[in-house]
């Protein structure tokens, strides 16, 4: 597939997860690729997000459960949180996969250059004083915090110093609404820390289902975690170790305060004006469903796109992509499909339309259950689970799935699956229950609540 004059078929500007999946896709038949990265290969998710985020919530879901006393019978010394200890643990983690992400690239035939890519020309990238030519360029670049919503914000942690720390610290000022502040709010509770979460809406999670929103905003509350909605920002500022945060309402003092206000598409420093390249109005690379730019053998994957940014869906459309060019597809990614998780306590899965969206589109029949699981009964908790199914009116077809509660990101994983088959109500009903199992819930679930639309 190479010419005389181009080196290379590929170079993929970003090692991170969307990068890597188009790299070794392209490779896999016969294409000669580079791939740039200037930090660590793995990107956001691997490095300072999504692997590392977890594992902290496995440390905090394990003092949640010592909390509640674990079931009945049992007899559980006193235990302690180091924070020093995780971070060890975690750092040997997280270099096993990085680790793990070389070899496969490595095994795959793709060089990996590690330095910032600088796009001179659409034939034509700048590492350091190298200069790769090229058919093609990717730019998986991926997107990075924001760090100007008000005065003094820059002085607020990210989540990536929040996934460094060695030290609990004790009062903790999280400013934002969105999945990653909630994520992070609720593991630093069920840590130890106290907690007060920041935001200007009325509610928490914009864009996800109303009854999802006011059900975690009672289950954040019965956590201890204080939520403050409607804030007005005034400014951040620090006095020695403490942090104050001035708003409308007063100043808050923390020993630490995370900004979560929101990711950005990285692009400054790529070159991108060098090529006429131009970002759409959130800063995103605008590209359409092959994830083709305005500029011919120029492409963009992940979240510099701000279309749906999550790792699985960067996979999907690098792996597209590379399929499309080196192997005679037409593949695209459908959007509309993509079931998420959230992991908060309780953590969310959702797939399909909210009800708001369904009720826009067409008369919508909404089925909906909430109960106290049984772990969560017999030890005395209190949290509850609640699960909504949305469907089609005229076609009986199941077009929103959502949960809130224990084991809800396991299940929206093969609940997407029949998402994605077109299931029906129909189907559901004639699906036997495995008893007894929270799961069981969503195949009896016969009565109507409303309708919609």
């Amino acid at each position: 597939m190479s010419t005389p004059n181009a080196p290379y078929d590929l170079v993929v500007i970003g090692g991170g997860s969307g990068g890597v999946a188009s790299a070794r896709r392209a490779a896999s038949y016969g294409a000669k690729v580079a791939l740039i990265e200037s930090s660590r290969l793995g990107g956001t998710c691997v490095i300072r997000g999504c692997v590392p985020k977890k594992l902290m919530m496995y440390a905090a879901q394990f003092g949640q459960t010592l909390r509640e006393g674990l079931q009945p019978g049992w007899q559980v010394a006193q235990a302690e949180f180091s924070m020093a200890q995780w971070q060890e643990a975690k750092g040997k983690e997280i270099d096993r996969l990085e680790g793990i992400y070389a070899r496969m690239l490595e095994n795959s035939g793709v060089e990996t250059i590690r330095g910032h890519g600088v796009i001179k020309s659409t034939t034509e990238v700048q590492v350091g004083d190298r200069v790769l030519n090229t058919q093609r360029i990717l730019i998986a670049s991926g997107a990075a915090p924001n760090r100007s919503a008000f005065s003094g914000l820059e002085l607020a942690a990210t989540s990536n110093e929040l996934l460094d720390l060695s030290t609990l610290p004790k009062r903790v000022g999280v400013i934002g609404a969105g999945y990653i502040a909630l994520e992070f709010a609720c593991i630093l509770r069920g840590l130890g820390s106290e907690v007060s979460v920041f935001y200007r809406g009325d509610l928490p999670l914009r864009g996800f289902d109303e009854s999802i929103r006011d059900r975690l905003v009672t289950a954040m509350k019965l956590q201890g975690i204080q939520l403050f909605p409607d804030t007005d920002f005034k400014s951040l500022g620090q006095q020695g170790a403490l942090f104050e945060l001035q708003t409308a309402a007063g100043v808050h003092t923390f020993d630490f305060v995370l900004n979560a206000t929101g990711r950005s598409p990285n692009t400054q420093g790529l070159g991108l004006e060098n090529i006429g390249l131009r970002t759409g109005p959130a800063g995103e690379i605008e590209v359409n469903k092959y994830s083709h730019t305005g500029i011919k053998g120029v492409y963009a994957v992940g979240d510099v796109t701000n279309r749906v940014n999550l790792t699985p869906v960067a996979i999907a459309e690098g792996r597209a992509l590379a399929e499309n060019e080196f192997n005679g597809k037409n593949l695209s990614v459908d959007h509309s499909s993509v079931p998420t998780a959230t992991f908060t306590s309780p953590p969310i899965g959702s797939v399909g339309l909210t009800e708001e969206q369904a009720a826009k589109r067409a008369p919508t029949r909404v089925y909906e259950t909430e109960f106290t699981p049984m772990k969560t009964k017999f030890s005395g908790g209190e949290q509850k689970t609640y699960m909504k199914l949305l469907i089609d009116d005229a076609t009986d077809r199941v077009v929103g799935i959502h949960m809130l509660g224990e084991d809800s990101p396991e299940m929206i994983q093969l609940l997407g699956v029949l998402y994605t088959m077109g299931a029906t109500k129909a189907d559901f009903d004639r699906t036997i229950a495995v008893h007894p199992s929270s799961a069981e819930e969503w195949v009896l679930l016969r009565e109507l609540t409303r309708k919609v639309g």
